[in-house]
């Protein structure tokens, strides 16, 4: 099947794709900070360069797209019907990237956390979603 777009404006949709401050992180940072959490963001000196890092607990957060990290959900299961291969490896490379990269932060003391963009769709499910998880008994 060929591509309802043409190559330039498949171009700018994929310029278009942010890697930070994407809409489902800042709905996780917002919900962190009404919590009270301090962190700080896309830290260069750690493996993957962690989407959130809070230093005080040593927990590293990522805010994974379903689609780029091959959710098992219905947004990280599509497949595109152009260039099937070329994504396939492209997205595959990107689950093993993660591995290693929260493989190399746990062996660096950090605590890992991977949030998905379906678990935090709306600001209310981010805040639901960060207030279950156990960052820190006492400071919540």
């Amino acid at each position: 099947m060929t591509d309802v777009h043409t190559r330039e404006q498949r171009s700018r949709n994929m310029a278009a794709i942010r890697s930070a401050n994407t809409k489902p992180e800042m709905r996780v940072r917002s919900a962190l900070h009404v919590l009270g959490f301090r962190f700080r963001l896309h830290r260069k000196d750690l493996p993957g360069r962690p989407d959130i890092v809070l230093p005080k607990y040593r927990t590293a957060i990522f805010v994974h797209g379903c689609f780029w990290h091959c959710h098992q959900c219905k947004y990280g299961s599509v497949v595109p019907a152009t260039r099937a291969e070329f994504w396939a490896a492209k997205r595959a490379g990107n689950v093993v990237r993660d591995r290693a990269n929260a493989a190399a932060l746990r062996r660096l003391g950090w605590r890992v956390i991977v949030l998905w963009e379906c678990e935090v769709s709306t600001a209310e499910a981010a805040q639901a979603k960060v207030g279950r998880l156990r960052i820190a008994a006492s400071h919540v």
